[in-house]
């Protein structure tokens, strides 16, 4: 980074602080009753970062990019900008660069959810270009190389010799004072020698014009390129960098009719999310393979196998999506302002699905399935081992005696995330909250209905599996006999 750039590190205090006394101890280390422990004496954090930055962005002459350390390293690295989304602008041409640079400048500006808006600072400063004269400078024998060696040693310097100091040693560099090296005039009557040894003043070979140019030059492959960044704040990352791509197709589809190579980047941070979603896509697929290939090979049947994943893993689905849905409810004045038909999908739209959520909906695909191995299985062990006939009694029977090992251990999983879903805005719990109130939605309904329909679906399931079971008896016991005999 330029000595433009500074970065200032902000401690945010502690929003809440605990109560005293032993009663409200007790009450912070009781799940689910923490906040009777605590008082409130600060603002959210969101709130917080918003009034922070409305107050710096009044500063003239200040662009912001607030953010945290960690959030900024991972963005410089997946980027090479520290912000969640770039735009780079690639091209040959500087000014056009610069033009093109303001226009995707100007169109992220018109996204709703983007903060943070700022353009890599390129502004022109004075400079003194040096035109050499060909013909004249042939005429003495001079090439533009050894003008412009020659023009190096005065204007930029050029190390001669090393001064001893002890242990250290310095250059000894010999080049014109500040005053020559800043006025036209005193630079065109540089005397410059030519190869016949005649003496020759800078004017005659060479035209110094004082001009502007850009203060600093980006790189990136061997391009030239401006970088335009932004942050996102209250909406979801991925549809705020689609909603950017969309804006950009028009300048995309104008790029090739300008001279030169021009090209478009859109990237940050939203790159490895979408990359992240279609690893957890790929991922959570063979975990459910897999975990059906399980269920096969434990409850001896395809049916019974299908039963868990087509009745447990739905019923813990719902039960995740209605507990996100009353977390992340919508303004009232959102729902005012849409009609009535639209409140479902207003509604929806208030919550946003980030890779924490996905893990948790993978993760109850175990815990779902094994309160469904534990029933099912029951019900097969009571006909196989037990000689119990294929009935209504002993479903109830079954769903009675695993009555108590599905919710302790539900409740065990539940009790141990209640702080993770309390915990919305400390520090630290900003990924495992979504992952807790997906995993404890889930289990609440899980476990609930699972109670009234995984029975109502064994009985119809269990018609085809009882005749199966009996007939494994049958060949047991008869080898069982062979074997006595």
């Amino acid at each position: 980074e330029g000595i433009h750039s500074s970065e200032i590190d902000v401690r945010l205090r502690e929003r809440t602080v605990a109560k005293p006394g032993w009663i409200h101890a007790l009450y912070r280390a009781i799940p689910g009753m923490h906040g009777w422990g605590i008082e409130q004496i600060g603002r959210p954090r969101a709130e917080v970062i918003n009034d922070v930055r409305d107050r710096i962005t009044e500063l003239p002459g200040v662009k912001v990019n607030i953010g945290q350390p960690i959030s900024h390293r991972l963005d410089h690295i997946m980027s090479g900008i520290r912000a969640q989304i770039t735009v780079k602008v690639f091209g040959n041409e500087l000014r056009t660069l610069r033009d093109l640079a303001h226009e995707v400048e100007h169109l992220l500006g018109e996204v709703p959810g983007v903060v943070d808006l700022q353009m890599e600072p390129q502004i022109e400063i004075p400079q003194l270009l040096l035109r050499v004269r060909r013909e004249m400078a042939a005429q003495y024998g001079l090439s533009p190389g050894a003008v412009a060696e020659m023009l190096e040693t005065a204007y930029k310097g050029r190390s001669v010799s090393q001064l001893l100091d002890e242990d250290r040693w310095y250059d000894l560099v010999v080049w014109f004072d500040e005053g020559s090296r800043s006025d036209p005039t005193v630079i065109q009557q540089t005397i410059l020698d030519t190869p016949s040894g005649r003496k020759v003043a800078l004017a005659q070979v060479a035209e110094v014009v004082q001009t502007t140019g850009p203060n600093t030059i980006h790189r990136e492959n061997v391009e030239r390129r401006i970088a335009v960044f932004c942050n996102v704040e209250g909406r979801d990352l991925g549809r705020v960098a689609e909603e950017i791509d969309t804006k950009l197709q028009p300048l995309r589809q104008r790029l090739p009719s300008l001279p030169g190579s021009w090209r478009l980047e859109l990237g940050g941070q939203f790159e490895a999310q979408r990359q992240g979603a279609w690893q957890l896509l790929l991922l959570g697929s063979l975990a459910v393979l897999v975990v059906a290939i399980l269920l096969w090979k434990c409850l001896g049947s395809w049916a019974a196998a299908l039963q868990v994943l087509l009745v447990n893993l739905p019923l813990a689905a719902l039960g995740s999506v209605l507990m996100l849905m009353m977390i992340n409810r919508p303004q009232w004045d959102t729902l005012v302002a849409s009609p009535w038909w639209q409140w479902p999908a207003v509604w929806a739209g208030a919550t946003t699905l980030s890779l924490a959520h996905w893990i948790g909906f993978i993760t109850l695909i175990g815990i779902v399935s094994r309160n469904g191995i534990m029933m099912i299985s029951h019900y097969l062990h009571l006909m196989e081992n037990e000689g119990q006939p294929f009935s209504m009694a002993t479903i109830v029977r079954g769903s009675l005696e695993r009555l108590s090992p599905v919710m302790m251990t539900a409740m065990t999983t539940i009790i141990g995330l209640v702080p993770l879903a309390l915990g919305a805005d400390e520090t630290g719990k900003e990924i495992l909250h979504p992952l807790a109130l997906v995993v404890i939605g889930g289990l609440l309904s899980s476990t609930l209905l699972d109670q009234v329909v995984t029975p109502a679906v064994f009985w119809f399931v269990g018609q085809w599996l009882g005749p199966k079971v009996y007939q494994r008896q049958a060949v047991e016991l008869e080898l069982r006999e062979e074997n006595q005999s």
